[in-house]
């Protein structure tokens, strides 16, 4: 098959980007090199640790490139030297322009969402975020500007009600690897039409970007409608995790806490927001304008993750109340 004589340079960091890696390594592609970040330190030792796509690449005997620098002259140099047909990106940084136009056949990139919709960093937690129904994968081309090259192929992805970004991300993860397959097989084929992002924009309006989420874009803004709040916890879970704070009656503890999974229950009350309903030991409901935010997994600042049952056990929550002030996202 033509495609497997391609020489192809793959670069990313993340688990996300493992798989379409293994996958074409398992159906004998031609893959020269793999770029990945450098080792980092990490942990109370601060002991170097590879990225994911590194881990895997070393159990292939892969060559493994790690430049500080994208436009490094060294590893530019080695790039040439490697003779590329065709790279392939995968949650990796943004490539200097000497890097994605060096292969004769181009750069593709896989991007978890439907472009041109959600471009940027984020787009599995902006979709949730946003109460979508659907998202998608997509294969381009990368061009100059951020995320808009022309499209080679996408394909739509359900979002389930309680989908969080842990499990879109891994429904996504498997399907991208097979599509990054099917990518390299037009490309070598020249079996393809890449579609230019602008003929799919009726409307600038429309777009929804997803740029890069921060701690403090992260803090719940109770005084929203559950639904919204429901969506704003799942769109952040298990990372980087939506928060909030509670503050002792007699205002003499300030503490923040993680919440990783809840639900919504609509419900007609009489609370103001923010206020507490909880039976001490089973359930611990927050109250908001059209109903309640029922927490089930919750981990308080330095403390370990809990189900909700097992950290009631240990919180005295009746001598706290909850900061309801906005977030800066919702």
């Amino acid at each position: 098959m033509i495609a497997k004589n391609l020489r192809i340079i793959y670069m990313g960091t993340p688990d996300f980007a493992v798989a379409p890696l293994k996958e074409l390594i398992e159906n004998q592609y031609n893959v020269v090199a793999v770029v990945t970040a450098p080792d980092k330190p990490a942990g109370r030792g601060k002991k170097l640790r590879k990225s994911a796509v590194k881990e895997y690449a070393e159990t292939q005997n892969l060559n493994i490139l790690q430049p500080e620098k994208l436009k490094n002259p060294e590893f530019n140099k080695q790039l040439q030297e490697l003779k590329p047909d065709l790279n392939i990106v995968v949650a990796f940084r943004m490539l200097p322009e000497m890097v994605w136009q060096l292969p004769k056949l181009g750069t593709f990139n896989l991007h978890a969402s439907l472009l041109p919709q959600y471009r940027g960093a984020a787009p599995i937690n902006w979709a949730i975020i946003n109460g979508e129904t659907k998202t998608g994968l997509t294969t381009f081309f990368i061009d100059k500007e951020i995320d808009t090259g022309k499209i080679i192929l996408q394909e739509e992805i359900e979002i389930a009600h309680n989908d969080n970004v842990g499990t879109l991300h891994d429904k996504m993860m498997q399907k991208g690897a097979k599509l990054v397959l099917r990518t390299v097989n037009l490309i070598a084929e020249g079996n393809y039409e890449p579609k230019a992002q602008n003929a799919l924009i009726k409307d600038v309006s429309q777009l929804k970007p997803a740029p890069k989420i921060f701690k403090n874009d992260c803090k719940i803004n109770w005084e929203q409608q559950g639904k919204k709040i429901y969506d704003f916890i799942r769109g952040l879970s298990p990372y980087p995790a939506a928060w909030t704070v509670f503050q002792s009656i007699e205002g003499d503890k300030i503490l923040s806490a993680k919440i990783f999974e809840a639900d919504y229950l609509p419900e007609k009350h009489e609370m103001i927001t923010a206020d507490i309903d909880s039976d001490k030991k089973t359930y611990l409901h927050i109250a908001v304008t059209d109903g309640f935010i029922v927490i089930k997994e919750i981990q308080l600042e330095g403390k370990k993750r809990l189900k909700i049952q097992d950290f009631l056990r240990g919180f005295d929550i009746e001598n706290y109340l909850i900061d309801p002030k906005p977030s800066c996202l919702i």
